[in-house]
């Protein structure tokens, strides 16, 4: 599972919640989706994706590290 691909699914989890960007990290390891040792490089790029989602509009930054997840349609 990509880096996207693991904060897309924790963000799906999320949806309706207001979230700090550490909480979404610490689903992701916790589920087991994103391994931190395997690639030195997934926070940065779990930052990125989340940073692009943002200007993207998939989710609003309300405040400092924390995001609005907008709620799951149907």
């Amino acid at each position: 599972m990509t880096v996207e691909e693991a904060l897309d699914a924790v963000l799906a989890e999320a949806a309706g919640e207001r979230v700090h960007w550490t909480v979404l990290w610490d689903r992701a390891l916790r589920g087991g989706l994103i391994d931190p040792l395997a690639d030195r490089d997934a926070r940065s790029a779990f930052m990125r994706a989340l940073s692009a989602r943002a200007a993207a509009g998939a989710v609003e930054k309300v405040a400092p590290g924390t995001y609005l997840v907008p709620p799951a349609p149907g």
